[in-house]
């Protein structure tokens, strides 16, 4: 018997979805992933004001990935292999006026998801 395939969808995290618990938590299951970077950004801290975002990942305040003007900076972090029902999942829980989900390259060269400032991404379009 043949079984489904469901296709892999690439979204990379700077942040808390790199975290076995609220991967768990948020999924259900840990993901496969691999180390990459986000070229032309860079970190700014905002403050998680979601209680549920608070509780799962433990933290008061979330990396928040914005342009940088110097072209040599870049965001390390993980690729996960995500689903199309996951990805709708991470917008939940990713969803706050201060992040928006746009398409990236990354250093690697693949093409992924990945949750960026919302005036930036508004620039960006």
């Amino acid at each position: 018997m043949m079984s489904k395939t469901r296709p892999i969808i690439l979204l990379f995290s700077y942040g808390t979805l790199q975290r076995a618990a609220v991967q768990l938590a948020t999924f259900g299951r840990e993901f496969k992933s691999q180390p990459d970077a986000l070229p032309g950004h860079r970190i700014a801290k905002v403050a998680i004001t979601d209680p549920a975002v608070r509780a799962a990942s433990g933290l008061s305040h979330n990396a928040n990935a914005v342009p940088s003007p110097d072209p040599g900076d870049a965001i390390e972090g993980t690729v996960l292999e995500i689903t199309e029902q996951e990805l709708h999942a991470a917008d939940k829980y990713e969803a706050t006026a201060d992040y928006h989900r746009i398409r990236v390259t990354l250093r690697s060269g693949n093409q992924a998801w990945v949750y960026v400032n919302e005036p930036s991404a508004r620039a960006s379009r």
